[in-house]
């Protein structure tokens, strides 16, 4: 399984973020949703490789949190609550964080797990993914927040209802490395359920 724990990088300064942050993620699957652990921290766990890289995507878009994923079993059954869950992927994914937030990462996303070579290598490849997500625009991310991922010829829809042209839209696709990104998710994903697979 796959725990992320989410951590606010300075709620002093930016308030409570807790409850926008669990509103982003509450359209992901999970085995144990998503919620606020302790203050300023939230916890969830997933099955699923390929959602775990769109939740750490989510919560590096904002510039706000540091993301710890933490790759391995989590005690069954599982609780109601995320604050009763037990066992070493909740461990993986404390350590993570814990790591982030004593050192000077600009692209806050770590990742824990039993195998140290291919955590790091996931690791290397969201920190890309994330460092693309953190350098858009707002004018960008009014283009992308209304595409969806693999569906061709959606460019003219959007620059209708934003009332700009398919030039701009196409520009800001490009410019935000939308499909790039996109391309390489399932390389992280990827590498993340490798970490669950050898033995």
């Amino acid at each position: 399984m796959f725990t992320l724990t989410i951590n606010q990088t300075d709620s002093r300064r930016d308030g409570d973020c807790v409850p926008q942050l669990l509103k982003d993620l509450r359209h992901i699957p999970a085995r144990l949703d998503f919620d606020r652990s302790v203050e300023d921290e939230v916890q969830g766990i997933l099955d699923c490789p390929h959602q775990t890289v769109e939740a750490a995507m989510i919560a590096l878009r904002s510039g706000r949190w540091f993301v710890g994923i933490g790759v391995g079993p989590v005690n069954e059954p599982l609780p109601n609550q995320i604050k009763d869950a037990s066992g070493h992927g909740l461990i993986y994914a404390r350590r993570a964080v814990d790591r982030l937030r004593n050192g000077k990462d600009r692209v806050p996303v770590a990742v824990e797990g039993p195998f140290a070579e291919l955590a790091a290598e996931s690791e290397a490849l969201l920190r890309l993914l994330g460092n693309i997500v953190r350098g858009r625009s707002q004018a960008e991310w009014r283009v992308l927040d209304l595409m969806t991922p693999g569906v061709r010829g959606q460019q003219k829809t959007v620059a209708e209802e934003l009332g700009i042209t398919t030039q701009a839209v196409s520009k800001a696709v490009a410019r935000a490395q939308w499909n790039e990104e996109h391309a390489a998710r399932p390389a992280a994903a990827r590498l993340l359920s490798l970490i669950l697979e050898v033995r």
